[in-house]
């Protein structure tokens, strides 16, 4: 997956404020579309348009994927995942560089001055859906809770692979 140039077509406009129910803020690319060409992941800038810091950099658009990522989350997976993070010191070191990835290209587009980057990284899992949006932006490899909550949404709504665009 590769973010387009930071240009977003009227018609990408339409579709993530259809999706959303409001504007998008923020809106700086598309990060990932769905097999249909549908955006399913956003990028925004790390400041809004007023200059309040905005340090979710990948945000998931697609409103079946938020349903499935909601899901997992009431499921406790969240609680799962940080608890795996204190007994899995690789699982701990790919999740720190997902924080870190994150954290360089935000700052690439513009620095906040902060090591907060999003979802709870790098000690715990706060947000899935910031890890889902991340994972689908960048490509299986890059955020190791992203990969497996996408992995879990492929295998139970199966129906809507084609949303995940894998």
């Amino acid at each position: 997956m590769t973010v387009n140039s930071g240009t977003v077509s009227d018609a990408d406009r339409e579709c993530v404020q259809r999706q959303l129910g409001r504007p998008p803020r923020g809106l700086h690319a598309v990060a990932a579309r769905d097999a249909a060409g549908e955006p399913t992941v956003v990028q925004t800038k790390p400041r809004l348009e007023d200059g309040t810091p905005f340090p979710t950099l990948y945000y998931l658009t697609a409103p079946q994927l938020v349903a499935h990522t909601s899901t997992l989350e009431a499921e406790g997976l969240m609680r799962e995942m940080t608890e795996r993070l204190a007994t899995d010191p690789d699982l701990a070191q790919r999740y720190r560089r997902a924080h870190e990835s994150y954290l360089a290209e935000r700052d690439a587009l513009e620095p906040l001055g902060t090591d907060v980057s999003a979802g709870g990284m790098p000690n715990r899992v706060k947000c899935l859906h910031v890890h889902v949006a991340h994972a689908l932006a960048k490509g299986p490899g890059v955020n190791p809770f992203g990969d497996e909550a996408i992995d879990l949404i492929a295998t139970r709504w199966p129906e809507h692979r084609y949303l995940l665009n894998r």
